[in-house]
């Protein structure tokens, strides 16, 4: 209770407290130094506030403003004053003078009565009065460390109590601490178990216009006492009043009852601080235990990764001894023959030295042979290591690193409704195989709403723009028809109700070099017949059917060839690329859609859209190999029979998604040879 017994200006007990049209209170003589001068002649602007809070001022002499109305009349901290508010001379006239409540900062100017025209607050005074009397004296020092002794000061600011040692050294009175209020001391009654003492009958409150007339009546509309002259001839003559004793009643009853609500929630508020100090403890407690859990788990995965460390180092020790005995052991021998070879050597050119020509003869075919033999021994390979100095170990951390670096808590409770974090991709699931790329991920923490599911996205190979080539709820994704001998940026996102979650990692995915691929029997002509695992064809018509590879080509440099394995009666079989719509009943390059070469046994043809071009020597056989190459950097196709150069020739409208193509009669069978590099002896013209 303290802090509403004390004046917002002093910070002392209130000492005369006077009643503000806000319903704050001020002590008298602090009233005197927070009054402000208006300009003479200016009439504060009228409060917003609604006439029934203060209709019952005389608003012709009184009215309320606030601080954005006017500059005049604010209230501003200052530093000269014990409580920070500007102090003002006592001299000021009350005329053009207002006063502004520290607490609310409402404004209100005075009339000819000056601060007497403001009500005092006999009810406040009587409080403090009561409270300073149950406060006795005896009270000891807070700041003593053993024995205390009696205090001989008390710091109204500080409301602590001193001995005459401890305040000289702990509360000075210079610095700061100068403009602190220093009193005899007194015992608070909280502290001293002590009840305030009951209210006394007191004399009844006067008229502030009439001093010898008592309050007697109550006036509703400006909700004050009043006597009853203010009632025969004053402003509250029209006024609806009601006895005084009645509405003192009534509102000590109001006043029980909104205390009684108070009294709950400060019940509430209790037993919620003893809840918030139980959680302190629960919380220090969990704490504790949980960093020992976390610094427990660390340490069995830092001793995981010791004993895997130790069985890794283990093995890099056994290929490292295992390649240095090999080479000790091909040194041993290495010199062993060497030395053997160089004291043979010394002995036959001893030998030539000797002008002896029977002699020389008797052992010359044996020395021959040995020298051959000798030459023998060091045959291909001898001199070449068994072992290299590179160690075929390779260890793969990047996938772990990347699980360690993103190493979190898992949230157990739904706080609120989130996005899904970023997915992580498994890059040891994620890879290429001709020119398809897998690729694999995973949610390491689950959102508070469930996935609904992700959005898989790569680039043109070329380091372009993103594009989405999956949506959907599975967590692996295959992607096929991508441009050989390109790498592929690709990254993933989830989704849930509530939004889009941020991209995982981005991951580089090479496809391959060369193209494998076989005949496909899905596009097949009914007559074709696939064997080998679908890299032979054969036909069971007389006519010219066709057959298309499962790659489709859209750029870059590509070679495969077919291999003659039959060839009858002189068939002209035609070898190319066609797009996927091309016609399979009749030979391949009749239609727009394809581009080939057809051979007999003796000649060739380039043909496209039914056009016969560039005539050459040079036909096949059983056994003949026909290459293919397709630049489509150059739009250009290239024919190698026999590897004999036809070509290349630039076909019009090469441009698009082509696959390889072969049409044969039922005198041909041929088979795909594919994964092939460029050949080096391919000319460009």
């Amino acid at each position: 209770m303290d802090e509403e017994l004390k004046c917002p200006v002093c910070g002392s007990l209130f000492k005369d407290p006077i009643l503000l049209p806000c319903s704050h209170n001020v002590c008298l003589a602090c009233a005197r130094n927070i009054i402000v001068q208006t300009p003479e002649g200016e009439t504060p602007p009228h409060n917003r506030a609604s006439n029934s809070d203060y209709d019952y001022l005389d608003m012709d002499k009184m009215s309320m403003y606030s601080e954005t109305d006017s500059g005049y009349g604010s209230y501003t901290p200052c530093l000269k004053s014990p409580n920070g508010v500007r102090v003002f001379p006592p001299t000021l006239v009350h005329r053009h003078c207002s006063i502004t409540c520290p607490l609310c900062h409402r404004s209100v100017s005075l009339d000819e009565r000056g601060l007497r025209g403001f009500p005092r607050n006999r009810l406040l005074e009587a409080i403090v009065s009561r409270y300073q009397q149950s406060r006795s004296a005896n009270v000891k020092c807070q700041l003593c460390d053993r024995n205390p002794v009696d205090a001989t000061v008390m710091c109204e600011q500080c409301d602590v109590f001193y001995c005459t040692p401890c305040q000289q050294r702990c509360h000075p009175s210079r610095g700061p601490l100068a403009k602190h209020r220093l009193v005899p001391p007194t015992q608070s009654p909280v502290a001293g178990g002590q009840q305030m003492p009951t209210a006394t009958l007191r004399k009844q409150g006067t008229c502030a216009d009439h001093d010898t007339v008592n309050f007697s009546m109550y006036c509703i509309n400006c909700k004050t006492p009043v006597c009853t002259k203010c009632l025969e001839g004053g402003k509250h003559g029209s006024h609806d009043v009601k006895p005084l004793a009645a509405m003192w009643k009534q509102h000590k009853c109001q006043l029980s009852q909104a205390l009684n609500g108070v009294s709950d929630k400060a019940k509430d508020a209790k037993e919620f601080l003893v809840q918030l100090k139980n959680m302190l403890q629960q919380i220090q407690e969990n704490g504790v235990e949980f960093e020992a859990c976390l610094v427990a788990q660390c340490d069995a995965l830092i001793e995981a990764l010791t004993r895997q460390k130790a069985k890794l180092l283990t093995k890099v020790t056994k290929e490292r001894e295992y390649k240095l005995k090999v080479v000790r052991d091909q040194i041993t021998h290495c010199t062993m023959k060497l030395r053997q070879t160089t004291g043979m050597m010394e002995y036959c050119l001893e030998v030539i030295k000797e002008n002896d020509p029977s002699g020389f003869l008797q052992i010359s075919d044996a020395l021959i042979k040995r020298v051959t033999s000798s030459q023998d021994q060091w045959v291909k390979g001898a001199l070449e290591p068994k072992v290299g100095p590179e160690f075929d170990l390779t260890l793969n951390t990047d996938p772990l690193l990347q699980t360690i670096i993103q190493l979190d808590f898992v949230q157990s409770k739904v706080e609120s409704a989130t996005v899904p974090p970023a997915p992580l991709l498994q890059l040891e699931k994620c890879c290429t195989r001709n020119n398809s790329a897998t690729l694999a991920w995973r949610v390491s923490v689950s959102p508070s709403n469930p996935i609904e599911g992700y959005v898989l996205e790569l680039d043109d190979g070329n380091g372009g723009q993103y594009r989405e080539v999956y949506v959907g709820k599975e967590t692996v994704c295959t992607v096929d028809g991508l441009h050989f001998n390109s790498s592929y940026n690709a990254r993933v996102k989830a989704y849930n109700s509530t939004g889009v979650g941020p991209y995982s990692k981005t991951v580089v995915l090479k496809t391959s070099d060369v193209a494998w691929f076989t005949f496909d029997p899905a596009s097949a002509h009914r007559d074709i017949v696939l064997t080998n695992e679908n890299q032979t064809v054969s036909c069971n018509s007389y006519d010219d059917r066709v057959v298309l590879g499962t790659a489709a080509f859209s750029k870059g440099v590509h070679y495969w060839e077919l291999m003659v394995d039959r060839y009858d009666n002189h068939p002209d079989p035609a070898f190319g690329v066609a797009r996927i719509n091309t016609m399979k009943d009749m030979m391949l390059g009749k239609d727009d859609k394809a581009w080939a070469m057809y051979v007999d046994n003796n000649r060739s043809w380039f043909m496209h859209n039914n056009s016969h071009t560039n005539r050459a020597e040079g036909g096949i056989s059983k056994g003949a190999t026909v290459g293919i190459l397709l630049d489509l950097n150059k739009h250009t196709v290239t024919f190698l029979i026999n590897k004999q150069q036809h070509g290349p020739v630039a076909f019009e409208n090469l441009e698009g998604v082509f696959m390889p193509a072969v049409s044969i009669n039922r005198n041909v069978q041929v088979t795909l040879l594919t994964g092939m590099e460029v050949p080096k002896n391919f000319k460009q013209q």
